[in-house]
């Protein structure tokens, strides 16, 4: 965006002043009766004084050398001063261009009032006070005045009134506006359209709901509004109702004009929805008939696949979608990464993670890529590349130095993954992550002391993060020692992070180990309720099995161990108490 020429503005602009203050005599070869015709009647100019072409030129040359905020200044002092509806409206674009939004407001407010009839003029005032910078009283009339002026139908007006109002904050609010602005257009059906939105972000569905019943009594196969309404039925937890209305929707659509793809679309995620997955299944497959280049169709559809345990057609839909180039291609190679990992195909697997360059989930699939290398038996070359990415990011350097060392630990190379973080610390003592990693390790190891060293250093340079509280409180509490101080370091990281499942955990381990049962067994409930955790259920089968409760841990026990079957501290507590 450039601002128009500003010296050739302001030539044109003190030509009209001129011309209005009678400055310019008429020309010569005129006719006498143009002479004599009066000027028109569009605003009462201003007087061209010597005072008032020195600031009109100061302000543009202003403009022209970038001083946009002398400029604007300059501006609207002079539509204070000359009270002139061309100088204000001048103001306020300046204003708007320098992006001194409050000067802008004082200048639109001014050349409102001075050309109260000037649709433009309303125009730029409503912008700015939709843009939050008025009360939302003010710019009711101005947008009661733009509906009333509008050339043609208001119908589009309407459509766009809650996104201009969104900015404000009282919704209850809004939503009166909404209803004032459009009693005098009820027969359009956009205006009941308006007020469903105005009501729904206000929080009442059921007069949404009726607002759009009256919009489609007036335009009964207008589509918005069946949207709409399925949508704000789906919010209510009524997605039966919602896949009934757009079933009976779809139906009254005459075959000439069959329903659009949004229709059909919003049909077949209500019924993946619903769990009915056959049967949106089969519409996507439709819909990607219908519309082969929709990359958000072709990416459910593939989900849906994978779903009904069909990986290879999935797999088949997603390099579609990739040659297609939509959705996000990256997420769309870590979905095939992930088919491959999941059918053994580990090199192409390894290819497929490598291949995501960019977003978010690229140093989790490049992490994950290195794993399956590792775990495949190539664990040097794991190392080697998870090296060569530190050395070509190095601002995400410690991410993967922190890879490195959890394949390490994985693959029962503790020594060497502590080793390692070891190394780091040396050159960024302060280095939190790294420090508390080293310090989980040396508790792998039996370096009880270093860890207790590692932790206590964390706590003081992190004094209000829990987890090193937690770590450091469990680790007694889990070695039966010290239960006292555990207690103390476990209540501050619960104090820190009270509904934190393995603090809540921790706080349920160091109670049974100090023989409070049945307070232990309401921490462990708590805990597992937020986060169904397998070691956390080992916790739980454990102290029921000490209260006497022995059939209610082998069942807890069993269900943690049907959905974790591979959880090895599950099965070493399941072991020692029922060998």
């Amino acid at each position: 965006m450039s601002p128009r020429p500003l010296l050739i503005t302001v030539s044109r602009l003190v030509l009209g002043l001129c011309l209005g203050a009678g400055v310019f005599a008429a020309r010569a070869d005129e006719p006498a009766a143009a002479q004599s015709a009066p000027a028109p009647a569009v605003e009462q100019p201003s007087a061209l004084t010597p005072q008032v072409l020195y600031q009109f030129l100061l302000a543009e040359i202003a403009g022209a050398r970038g001083n946009l905020e002398l400029a604007s200044q300059g501006y609207l002092d002079l539509a204070r001063k000359t009270q002139d509806a061309r100088i204000a409206h001048r103001a306020a674009e300046i204003a708007l261009y320098a992006r001194r939004v409050p000067d802008a407001l004082e200048a639109a407010r001014l050349w409102n009032k001075l050309e109260p009839e000037n649709l433009q003029a309303v125009q730029m005032l409503a912008g700015l006070l939709a843009g939050g910078m008025g009360q939302l009283d003010e710019l009711e009339p101005q947008l009661a005045r733009i509906l009333a002026k509008s050339p043609e139908s208001p119908a589009g007006l309407l459509m766009a009134l809650n996104s201009t109002l969104q900015r404000y904050p009282d919704k209850a609010e809004v939503r009166s506006s909404v209803d004032r602005l459009t009693e005098p257009y009820l027969k359009l059906p956009e205006a009941h359209f308006a007020r469903a939105h105005a009501a729904f972000n206000a929080g009442d569905a059921d007069a949404a709901l009726a607002s759009l019943d009256a919009a489609l009594a007036r335009k009964p196969d207008w589509e918005p509004a069946a949207l709409l309404k399925a949508q704000l039925l789906q919010q209510q937890g009524r997605t039966k109702d919602a896949i009934a209305f757009l079933a009976a929707f779809r139906a009254k659509q005459p075959q000439a004009a069959a329903p659009s793809v949004d229709i059909q679309h919003a049909y077949a995620r209500l019924l993946a929805a619903d769990r009915q997955y056959d049967a949106a299944r089969a519409e996507f497959d439709k819909l990607v008939m219908l519309s082969p280049d929709n990359g958000e169709i072709g990416y459910t559809r593939a989900l849906l696949l994978l779903q009904a345990g069909d990986a290879t057609a999935a797999e088949a839909e997603f390099k579609r979608l990739l040659v297609l180039g939509k959705p996000d291609p990256d997420t769309v190679r870590m979905q095939i990464a992930q088919i491959q990992e999941e059918q053994k195909r580990v090199p192409e697997a390894i290819l497929s993670y490598r291949a995501v360059t960019g977003g978010a989930q690229r140093n989790a699939a490049w992490i994950r890529a290195a794993l399956l290398q590792a775990r495949a038996g190539d664990l040097a070359g794991a190392r080697s590349e998870l090296a060569r990415v530190r050395a070509a990011e190095p601002k995400e350097a410690n991410t993967f130095l922190l890879a490195e060392a959890q394949i390490l630990r994985e693959l029962d190379r503790a020594g060497e993954a502590y080793a390692l973080l070891d190394a780091a610390i040396r050159k960024q003592p302060d280095q939190t992550d790294l420090i508390y990693d080293r310090a989980l390790l040396a508790e792998r190891l039996g370096k009880y002391d270093d860890m207790e060293r590692d932790l206590r250093r964390l706590i003081k340079l992190k004094p209000d993060e829990a987890q090193s509280y937690n770590a450091l409180g469990y680790s007694f509490a889990d070695r039966n020692i010290r239960l006292a101080e555990a207690n103390t370091l476990i209540s501050k990281a619960l104090e820190l992070a009270p509904d934190d499942a393995f603090i809540l955990d921790s706080m349920g381990w160091v109670l049974y180990r100090s023989g409070k049962l049945e307070a232990a067994y309401d921490h462990l409930k708590r805990a597992y309720a937020v986060r169904p955790d397998p070691e956390i259920a080992a916790h739980i089968g454990e102290v029921l099995w000490m209260m006497g409760r022995q059939d209610e841990a082998r069942k807890t026990w069993q269900d943690a161990l049907a959905t974790h079957p591979q959880n090895e501290e599950l099965a070493k507590v399941i072991k020692r108490f029922t060998p």
